[in-house]
């Protein structure tokens, strides 16, 4: 079964999904399942260096305590999900298209979902610059993709093919992440593994 998922690196609600997806999918033991990772980019317009994460929440929320409602909500949701985000540990808010490259450049090597984990894991619960290639060098190292490698992977044509991918989202109308496509069933926002598992089921004949 094919599923594509559209995701930012830095959307905690993707991750809440990534996760949920995973929990879902171990139900279907007998299933092979092919999950392609769409970049999306919530910040398109983001300097390649990031900004300051107090700059970022002012800019988008007007403010750190404006945005501290919907990030408590994150938090208990990851909770539920078996995991404990530590978003005070953030210091940038990182442009993500290195971090979208590295995923596509593991499907190569069919570890994309390993690597996508630990891009979530290094930046919600670690509080890592993801768009640092220092970062993102030792993340592909810890899964056997050499530095040469990956930073050969890091080129004009590439980075252009993660930017292109922001048009499908747009040809789809997909304004928020995550958004699933499976099977026959379009799903957005971080669904429950119930809510997935049911979306999986209805979609097998």
């Amino acid at each position: 079964m094919k599923i594509n998922i559209f995701a930012d690196t830095i959307c905690g609600w993707c991750y809440i999904g990534h996760k949920n997806l995973n929990t879902a999918i171990k139900k279907f033991p007998n299933i092979k399942f092919e999950i392609k990772h769409i970049p999306f980019q919530l910040n398109p317009d983001m300097p390649p260096e990031g900004i300051a994460r107090d700059k970022y929440l002012e800019i988008k929320f007007g403010g750190k305590k404006f945005a501290e409602p919907m990030y408590e909500n994150m938090k208990l949701k990851a909770k539920e999900s078996g995991m404990n985000f530590n978003l005070d540990k953030i210091k940038k808010t990182p442009n993500t298209v290195l971090s979208h490259l590295l995923i596509i450049l593991s499907e190569k090597f069919n570890i994309q979902n390993q690597i996508k984990e630990k891009i979530y894991q290094s930046y919600f619960i670690d509080g890592l610059d993801i768009g640092d290639i220092y970062v993102l060098t030792n993340i592909a190292k810890q899964h056997d993709i050499s530095e040469e490698i990956f930073k050969n992977f890091i080129n004009d044509k590439n980075i252009e093919d993660v930017n292109s991918k922001i048009l499908i989202a747009t040809k789809k109308n997909i304004s928020g992440v995550p958004f699933y496509e499976i099977g026959n069933d379009f799903i957005s926002g971080a669904q429950s593994v119930t809510h997935l598992e049911n979306a999986i089921n209805s979609n097998l004949n």
